[in-house]
């Protein structure tokens, strides 16, 4: 697989949705994790991103014009012992109850499907990344209907293991804009990772589109020390 500029990938999709980046820095040094969040509508871009614990959550920027929290009020990031979870929906919630009951990644996930918005029935992306003796492997999954069908709910599940300096994974809720929005196909898109957090991060967000990209979470975690450093972009200030 060609591995492509993330850059890139980002700056030419007008309308990838929500998106999850995780990858290992270009120095070896640390366990890279991004997710961000994308909106057409006044309610999904009336959010941000604001820390939880560990983790994050998303929080309505202007209370009064929250209509509907379903699909968009959930805490996308979590810690759970070793091992950090990234998804775009309340499935966050589910991957980290069933796993502390000793369930895997994999099983905890079939217990979920797509999301119930018709006529998108946007898909559920999730990842996480297990630490342990100053390395680390991680996962990602997608849940979508069949090609737009609800009847059927597809799951795909990725692995990686020792991964490569200075690569990362992309995986994103669509192909980009439309009506419905189409899902995301294939696996995972290969992309490079490079620079520092606050370089990774001012990437990223310069080249989501500047109408529709809502809020962006990075974190860089030292596998030498397991020391997490965290940046949070929102759109609203």
């Amino acid at each position: 697989m060609k591995k492509l500029d993330l850059a890139q990938e980002l700056s030419s999709n007008a309308y990838p949705g929500r998106g999850i980046v995780i990858g290992k820095s270009d120095d070896g040094k640390f366990a890279v994790t991004a997710y961000f969040i994308m909106g057409r509508s006044e309610n999904s871009r009336n959010r941000v991103f604001v820390e939880n614990g560990d983790g994050i959550r998303t929080q309505a920027f202007d209370p009064s014009k929250l209509t509907d929290p379903h699909l968009i009020i959930y805490a996308p990031v979590r810690v759970l012992g070793n091992k950090l979870i990234v998804t775009n929906g309340d499935q966050t919630d589910t991957i980290y109850e069933l796993m502390d009951e000793q369930m895997t990644f994999e099983q905890s996930l079939r217990t979920r499907e797509f999301e119930d918005d018709a006529p998108n029935f946007t898909p559920r992306i999730s990842g996480i990344l297990h630490f342990e003796e100053g390395g680390f492997n991680y996962a990602m999954s997608i849940l979508k209907s069949a090609n737009g069908n609800p009847d059927s709910c597809q799951r795909y599940t990725f692995s990686y293991s020792n991964p490569i300096d200075g690569e990362g994974r992309f995986i994103h809720t669509y192909m980009g804009d439309g009506n419905p929005l189409p899902s995301f196909e294939g696996e995972p898109t290969l992309v490079g990772i490079s620079g520092n957090i606050d370089e990774f991060t001012d990437m990223v967000w310069n080249n989501l589109n500047a109408d529709n990209k809502v809020s962006l979470f990075v974190r860089f975690v030292d596998l030498a020390t397991g020391k997490a450093d965290t940046r949070i972009v929102n759109k609203n200030k």
